[in-house]
């Protein structure tokens, strides 16, 4: 009868990391929601609608919104480094 083979014993670093689109995401549309209340409660101009300073303004705001998300989460990241544990996994050969 063969003799059991010992598990295949790792060390693994676990740590929790956050996901770079939903902060981006959330950023650009604070920058629309910024852009939305800028270009519909400002003074009202002849010469250019309101679609049109909002699409300018959603730019304007949307893209540095996207960058200082991207910021925050590079922080968050980092910390997540340093809080990183260690662990011992363990293989197993089930089939389930």
């Amino acid at each position: 009868m063969p003799a059991p083979a010992t598990p295949d014993v790792r060390e693994v670093t676990v740590r929790r990391a956050p996901k770079f689109v939903p902060f981006m995401a959330v950023g650009a549309i604070l920058g629309f929601l910024a852009a939305l209340v800028l270009a519909y409660t400002g003074p009202d101009d002849p010469t250019l609608t309101r679609e049109s300073v909002l699409g300018f303004f959603t730019v304007a705001f949307a893209l540095p919104g996207m960058l200082l998300a991207a910021l925050l989460v590079l922080v968050i990241d980092r910390r997540s480094v340093r809080r990183a544990e260690r662990a011992r996994a363990e293989r197993t050969d089930d089939d389930a």
